[in-house]
């Protein structure tokens, strides 16, 4: 998952109990990919987060994921992650983040 200088990403809510990403999470969608997570999780009682659809991730991408799950695990019963990408758990790892990512 190389970074790149641009993306699109889609955060959609048609799977019962999940909320799926997929696209690029990177510095230039991470902004705009978090507020689409908030608002999917605050309109929907998910308790599942999707990853497996995101095939380019940064720092800024992950930092976008781990927010959103924060707020999430805030909210309600805490928030299981399925299928995060390599690239994203070599990047939690490197960074010491990759318990975070339950």
């Amino acid at each position: 998952m190389s970074p790149t200088k641009s993306g699109k990403f889609q955060v959609i809510a048609d799977v019962p109990d999940t909320i799926s990403v997929s696209g690029t999470l990177n510095f230039a969608t991470a902004a705009n990919a978090l507020r689409a997570m908030r608002s999917a999780f605050a309109r929907h009682d998910r308790h599942t987060l999707d990853l497996g659809g995101v095939d380019s991730c940064d720092s800024a991408g992950l930092a976008c994921v781990l927010a959103a799950l924060s707020e999430a695990d805030r909210g309600g019963p805490r928030v299981s992650v399925r299928h995060v990408p390599e690239g994203m758990q070599a990047l939690a790892q490197v960074c010491g983040v990759e318990s975070l990512l339950h």
